[in-house]
């Protein structure tokens, strides 16, 4: 049975505390693009581009979960490929759902949770606050490096890049999922060597060296598969709807 789109965005908003979460200005969470109202299939995908909007279309989506949504950078004409686009989203009727930092920070859906749970890593804090809202998590490392890597390299097959300057057996380990140059400046305070993140700017390499840091890069798209796709499980139990995961080829 089909289920209403006002009870599919009252339940995310309830779940990620929307409105009001904290985020920047561009982002937008909530729901971006309304349909007829009605839902019958769920996807999930990681960014809100013209290939995501045609390959939702062709599964038959019609409530499509993003994380990086469809504004960022403020009014833009319609032309090319936002029409395109926006044209693709209205033949299929398809709504669109984005959730940026409140779902990188939920301490069930997000992505930094997830990915301290794929590692098989237990959360003891939070780390990053962003305008009174912790971003990442703090985990307690295994073993030793070599064994942080081994499920790293396991949970990414698409590769993982490491700086491995700083302590062998470290004691805790940092998450922040995406784009980690924002946390850089918080690990020594927090007394941490370790860091696991998405991306990190070429200088980082020489900074890694000289704070004696473990970095671990593991891709600013695939560390952020992991909140929509546990988000749209979630819907497609409470309303008994279908959902699917539409991946990127995104090497970044």
């Amino acid at each position: 049975m089909p289920a209403a789109l006002a009870d599919l965005v009252a339940h995310c908003h309830q779940r990620l505390g929307l409105p009001g979460f904290p985020d920047f200005p561009g982002s937008h969470n909530g729901l971006q693009l309304e349909n007829n109202g009605t839902v019958t299939r769920l996807g999930a995908a990681v960014d809100a581009g013209l290939h995501t909007f045609r390959a939702a279309a062709a599964a038959g989506v019609d409530f499509l979960l993003v994380h990086h949504g469809l504004f960022w950078d403020g009014a833009r004409p319609l032309v090319g490929a936002q029409r395109e686009r926006l044209q693709i989203a209205f033949a299929a009727n398809l709504a669109v759902y984005s959730a940026h930092l409140p779902l990188d920070a939920h301490p069930e859906l997000g992505n930094n949770a997830l990915l301290a749970r794929a590692l098989g890593l237990s959360p003891l804090r939070g780390f990053l606050p962003y305008q009174g809202r912790d971003m990442g998590v703090v985990a307690a490392a295994p073993a030793d490096r070599a064994a942080l890597r081994a499920r790293l390299e396991q949970t990414f097959p698409g590769g993982v890049t490491a700086l491995e300057f700083g302590s062998a057996q470290p004691r805790e380990v940092a998450l922040l999922t995406g784009s980690g140059m924002s946390a850089l400046d918080s690990l020594a305070p927090a007394g941490i060597d370790t860091f696991v993140t998405g991306e990190l700017k070429q200088s980082v390499y020489n900074r890694a060296q000289e704070e004696r840091l473990n970095l671990y890069l593991c891709g600013h798209y695939a560390t952020e598969t992991f909140g929509v796709q546990a988000l749209a499980a979630e819907l497609a139990t409470r309303f008994d709807l279908p959902w699917v995961f539409l991946p990127s080829d995104c090497p970044l």
